[in-house]
Formats: structure tokens, sequence, C-alpha cells
């Protein structure tokens, strides 16, 4: 009995002086963090209510891709904003082989403004996150901006038309001085001065 409490004893003093980082080792996790694919600086189409659905890729501290982790994208619940296909600010995914998931069905809603989508990925019980940040606009304010362009560009070219016609007229005139024949009195009529667009050939009608 004696011997026995003795190797009892002993046995209890080795495992209370086992250090308890070599139990901590074996229970360790690799460390995960998220790299942003799609929608970092995105533009959002109000009107036609169209936008650049979030993709994220969770990877380990090796960089390399980690699948099975859960992803939460977030929109804010007030202000500019959006849904996803679920119809809710909040989507929850998987990620793949690739370790990507994906924010499928993104609209924006009717608020213009900054959008700042926060994403979080859970892995093994570690929790990482990052921000998305995107922009609702109104797509109308594109094609404003070109058809001013446009309508600037037509209102040259007529009056380019116009300086050539006035050219031409003149040129006529001294063209006739020039050759020696007297230039027309005032009541003669003038010829009338052709401009051909696309051909480049300015002058009076023969």
């Amino acid at each position: 009995m004696t011997r026995f409490l003795s190797v009892l004893l002993t046995w209890s003093m080795l495992v209370s002086l086992t250090p308890r980082a070599v139990w901590g080792q074996a229970a360790g996790r690799p460390k995960i963090h998220i790299v942003i694919i799609e929608g970092e600086g995105a533009i959002n189409n109000m009107r036609q209510r169209v936008a650049r659905e979030p993709i994220v890729e969770v990877r380990d501290e090796n960089d390399k891709p980690v699948a099975g982790a859960a992803v939460l994208f977030a929109l804010p619940s007030t202000g500019p904003s959006g849904a996803f296909a679920n119809g809710l600010t909040t989507f929850t995914a998987t990620t793949d082989n690739l370790g990507r998931a994906i924010g499928v069905g993104l609209k924006p809603n009717g608020l213009e403004g900054s959008v700042q989508m926060k994403v979080t990925a859970t892995y093994q019980g570690q929790t990482v996150s990052t921000t998305i940040n995107m922009t609702n606009a109104m797509g109308a304010v594109a094609g404003a901006g070109a058809g001013a362009g446009a309508a600037g560009g037509s209102a040259k070219l007529i009056g380019i038309l116009v300086a050539v016609g006035a050219a031409a007229g003149v040129g006529a005139a001294v063209a006739l001085r020039g050759g020696g024949t007297a230039a027309p009195s005032p009541g003669t009529p003038r010829p009338p001065v052709s401009i051909s667009i696309g051909t480049g050939t300015v002058g009076g009608q023969p």
C-alpha cells in the first residue's frame, strides 16, 4: 500500500509540472483573413437597380483559401444601402473550395450616397471582419452629361459651317476681282454657295 501511494504521488507531481503550453499547441488553429475580390469602389446604378455583387475570399496565414468558412455580408440598416436576393440587408454564405463567398442578388435602395458593407468571416472559432466601400448613384447623371456634350458638339459644328460658308462667299468675290473680271454689282444676285459635308468640297455652284 505504501508503495502504491508513493507511485501515485510521483505521477501527480509529474502531471502538475507538465507545461500547459504543450497542451495548447495541439489545439492551435491557423489564422484567417479576408481578401476583397469584387465590390470595392463599385458604383451601384439606382435607376436600373443594378449593383456589383460583392465577392470575398477567406485565406489562412499561408495565404491559402479556406473552404467551409461562414461569411456574413451586412449592409447599413438606414441611409444609402440596398438588399440582397433574400430581400434583407444581410446575407450569409459559405466559402467554396476556392475560399470564396458571394453576396448574391445585391440591389441598391433609393438613397444616393456612399455605402459601407461590413463583411465578417467565421471559421473554427475565429472571427475576422472588413469593410467594402460602394456608392449608390443615379444612372441618369452620366446620360445627362453625354447629352450635353452632344448638344455642345452640334452647336460647334453649326458655327463652323456658318463660318466656312461666309469665308467661301468672300473668297469667291476676291477671285472674281483677281481674275480681272468685274465684281458683280450690288443688284446682281450672287451664285449660291454649296457646302458638302463629308467630302470636304466648298465652292460656288457651276
